[in-house]
């Protein structure tokens, strides 16, 4: 198993910090613990000692007893620089919780602390789970602090919504749940090990989801669309190394590890958040189902259906996203789109869609079958790309055959990457 280790900054979230250590030591992994002086007032070093049966250290100058060595290695002979050694045998370096204070420290190189100090050093991959009140993270400080961290390569780990330490408030911020920390860590262990080198450094932005278009101030118009897709890809093209944004409309699943996320409800708002995201990406993945209409005009409050027999909804349409993308698009990007198309003529569909929108692949899936697609675990798809020569109107077609769509998402990567050589 691999070795982890585990910086704990101040914030009434340590104590899941003990959670995550008893778990990955369960899990067999080797773990050693770094605290900043305020995270011990919240949780005491001989908790964390007695689970890992590894010394904490919290002072840059105080000696190691096992001298940098994890519990499954042998201490070496000689007195090594007690930062240095820690992430020199470290697989990954997890801070949780990091504190405001913390990444700000984190985010201009700061190292007035083991942890920070630690961190500087660290050649083996980082991933940071901040936790802090709603205020504090959306800061535009604390979210400038973490943009910077993800340019640098560091894994943030987006914190979860919920009741908060202060009586009373809700919101952005909460440490997410030790078994979710764990899977980060372990996802991203799995992520270093098998990254693919195409994919290495690539930057992906992946669409998911389906928009709802809002009638009146509880009812929408939407579309079954899960996000399963999506984030089946995003998984695929984390884990291969590629640095993967996420713009989600109404997921309700689990975020990945290690991709950052924005969640959206309208089309319009996925559109502004594509139009930002999508100069910087080298791969789009647009696998959200985009409403075509909306309500020409939404109504103040709630529409009754006292005194109605009949209500009629004028609808209009809404902006072309992916063809507004196309038309920006810069040398080297690949656009890929998606298309969920109802029994017969699906593939006749995709491939007008593939040529009238200059897209570099569309991927072909048939919903009226009620064993893939929307809101199930399986698919089945045909990628359309443009071909050489007259075959099939310029264009070649790949099946995946019925899969886990964790499966078709590796299939379909494949496919990106020998498109793109």
């Amino acid at each position: 198993m691999s070795r982890i280790l585990l910086g704990v900054s101040g914030g009434i979230a340590a104590y899941k910090a003990l959670e995550l250590v008893r778990l990955a030591t369960g899990a067999g992994h080797a773990v050693r613990v770094v605290q900043t002086p305020a995270s011990r007032r919240f949780v005491g070093s001989a908790s964390f000692a007695a689970l890992t049966s590894a010394p904490v250290l919290v002072d840059e100058f105080e000696r190691d007893p096992a001298r940098g060595a994890f519990p499954d290695q042998q201490p070496p002979a000689h007195e090594p620089i007690g930062h240095l050694a820690l992430v020199e045998n470290a697989d990954l370096y997890v801070i949780a919780p990091a504190s405001a204070n913390t990444i700000a420290k984190l985010a201009h190189g700061h190292a007035d602390n083991l942890l920070s100090s630690a961190a500087l050093a660290a050649a083996c991959p980082l991933l940071v789970a901040p936790a802090m009140n709603s205020r504090m993270y959306q800061h535009p400080a604390t979210q400038a602090n973490l943009a910077t961290l993800r340019q640098r390569g560091v894994t943030v780990l987006e914190p979860d919504t919920g009741r908060l330490a202060s009586k009373g408030e809700q919101g952005v911020g909460r440490l997410p749940e030790p078994a979710r920390l764990l899977a980060a860590c372990e996802e991203l262990l799995r992520g270093g090990a098998d990254a693919d080198e195409r994919w290495g450094g690539l930057r992906v932005l992946v669409t998911a989801g389906g928009t709802r278009e809002p009638i009146d101030s509880v009812r929408f118009i939407g579309n079954s669309s899960s996000g399963r897709m999506g984030l089946a890809l995003a998984r695929a093209a984390a884990a291969r190394g590629a640095q993967v944004s996420v713009i989600a409309a109404n997921v309700a699943l689990e975020r990945p590890a290690g991709v950052r996320w924005q969640a959206v409800r309208t089309a319009a708002e996925l559109k502004e958040a594509c139009e930002r995201e999508f100069p910087d990406c080298d791969i789009l993945l647009m696998t959200a189902a985009v409403a075509d209409f909306r309500p020409a005009a939404v109504a103040d409050g709630k529409l009754k259906k006292a005194g109605r027999e009949h209500l009629r909804i004028e609808l209009e349409p809404t902006a072309d996203v992916l063809r507004g993308l196309a038309a920006q698009r810069r040398a080297g990007q690949t656009l890929v789109g998606f298309a969920a198309e109802h029994g017969e003529g699906a593939l006749k569909y995709g491939r007008v869609k593939l040529r009238e929108k200059g897209l570099d692949a569309v991927v072909v899936n048939d919903i009226s079958r009620p064993d893939i697609g929307f809101e199930v675990d399986r698919n089945e798809v045909t990628i359309l790309m443009p071909a050489d020569g007259d075959e099939g109107e310029g264009v070649r077609a790949e099946h995946i055959a019925p899969a886990s769509k964790a499966a078709v998402a590796e299939a379909i990567l494949d496919a990106l990457a020998r498109l793109r050589a």
